[in-house]
């Protein structure tokens, strides 16, 4: 049985990271190795990274005639993934699709179409691996459809084989995040310990978080070809102890890795002796979600940090010359003094690279009820849910003013020329080109709402 595992590139509505960062389908290369035993030599799985594929998609269909094809992708996805579908389905009529993801997790009703066979809304790898076993037994559609509905609830166990890095060993020196490259993924924990109202992490998981043995994580990082590691847990700086041991294991394993985190602002100021320690085995960059200045807005968001708090993690970082990627969660009732003070903080502290995303209320989250009635954009425009539009109106400006302080915010905080200058000191003349390049096109999208006004 002939099975194709599609990542899809994204919508050209959709205001794409993929300019700046090019990640490993980690997800795809998790169902790829755990496939079991028993019906591994009956089955054919192929992963096709249409990102940086450069076949056709049709032509990829034609050339390799799958009998089934599951998508993973997020809810900018969701409309693709459906069409997608329904081109395999009138090219290939036996095929049987599938759509899995963090999405189809969620949410898993927005991807109910004819031409979907099969959603994946809970234990994503042992519905895949159901589907597979009962495909080969010759199983209905309707016959796996209930089986998978009524398999055990979302878990959060991680009793799996490493991913399968080879499935992709035809894009691997494609794949990057900013100044990082090439850079391989992993995965420590599941699901988050905290509980923000706008974020989507925690419904993945169902509110619940596990983390794996740390030994395992060490075995896995071994194997890891490649030098920059983007370590893709939702807070991998969460536990003191956990963290010990990671960098003990390091040291006495002796491995020359360079790694980006996620990371709470509070931990951070709270913990500076960890990040040296974090620094000596390797941590280059940490994402932090700074979220605002504005008490009101954190406590909105249920962050339970303070400007305080971020400002003393900035100066840590810096100190520690640990590259700092600041996300910011813009409110619609900023005016534009707020954006110019929120500016001015930023070029104060010395923040070199920010994502400032306009408030997006996604669905699933605990806040979408709350914002539904004021929404800008349809619900099934899924293709603009990418936290970089505007669908929530904007109370003191217009939307094109709106996305103008936006993108001049942008500029007047990361395009310093005293910014540059570092960066090519650090990273070299030509990490920097690509980085302007791909830049320079997500702020043409950006250009374009702008004239648009939409």
């Amino acid at each position: 049985m002939k099975v194709l595992l599609i990542r899809p590139r994204p919508h050209r509505e959709t205001i794409g990271l993929q300019h700046v960062m090019i990640c490993e389908p980690l997800e795809l290369e998790y169902l790829s190795s755990n496939v079991p035993d028993e019906i591994r030599n009956s089955v054919d799985i192929k992963i096709i990274d249409l990102i940086v594929e450069k076949k056709k998609y049709e032509d990829v269909l034609r050339d390799e005639q799958p009998d089934f094809i599951l998508f993973t992708g997020y809810i900018t996805h969701v409309g693709i993934i459906r069409d997608m579908c329904e081109t395999a389905k009138k090219l290939i009529p036996h095929v049987k699709t599938g759509a899995g993801g963090v999405h189809a997790e969620v949410v898993s009703t927005d991807f109910k179409s004819e031409f979907i066979d099969y959603v994946y809304d809970r234990n994503g790898i042992e519905g895949f691996n159901l589907t597979l076993k009962m495909l080969l037994g010759n199983s209905s559609i309707s016959e796996i459809q209930a089986a998978l509905s009524s398999a055990p609830d979302k878990s959060a166990s991680f009793g799996f084989r490493h991913p399968d890095r080879s499935a992709v060993s035809k894009y691997r020196e494609k794949y990057y995040y900013m100044f990082h490259s090439p850079c391989a993924l992993i995965k420590t924990s599941l699901g988050c310990p905290y509980d923000c109202s706008f974020c989507f992490c925690r419904e993945i998981t169902g509110g619940r978080y596990f983390a794996r043995d740390m030994e395992d994580v060490i075995n896995e990082l071994k194997s890891i070809p490649e030098e920059e590691i983007y370590i893709v847990d939702d807070d991998f700086l969460f536990s003191r102890e956990r963290l010990k041991k990671f960098i003990d294991l390091i040291s006495e394993e002796n491995i020359k890795k360079k790694f980006l985190v996620y990371g709470r602002a509070d931990f951070i100021a709270e913990n500076a002796d960890i990040m040296a320690q974090l620094k000596a085995v390797g941590l280059q960059a940490v994402i932090v979600g700074i979220e605002s200045v504005r008490a009101s807005d954190l406590k909105l968001y249920n962050k339970r940090t303070t400007r305080e708090i971020n400002e003393k993690c900035i100066r840590i970082l810096k100190a520690l010359d640990i590259e700092l990627y600041a996300t910011l969660i813009i409110p619609l009732d900023f005016t534009v003094n707020d954006f110019r003070e929120l500016t001015a903080w930023l070029r104060n502290l010395n923040v070199r690279f920010v994502n400032l995303q306009p408030l997006t209320p996604l669905p699933g989250t605990d806040i979408f009820d709350s914002y539904a009635s004021q929404l800008l954009v349809k619900r099934e425009d899924y293709e603009v849910w990418d936290m970089a539009h505007v669908v929530l109106k904007p109370k003191f400006m217009s939307i094109r003013r709106f996305y103008r302080e936006l993108l001049r915010a942008y500029y007047k905080v990361i395009m310093r020329p005293k910014h540059i200058f570092a960066l090519i000191k650090k990273y070299g003349i030509g990490a920097n080109i690509k980085m302007l390049a791909g830049s320079s096109l997500v702020s043409m999208q950006y250009m374009r709402k702008i004239v648009r006004g939409r």
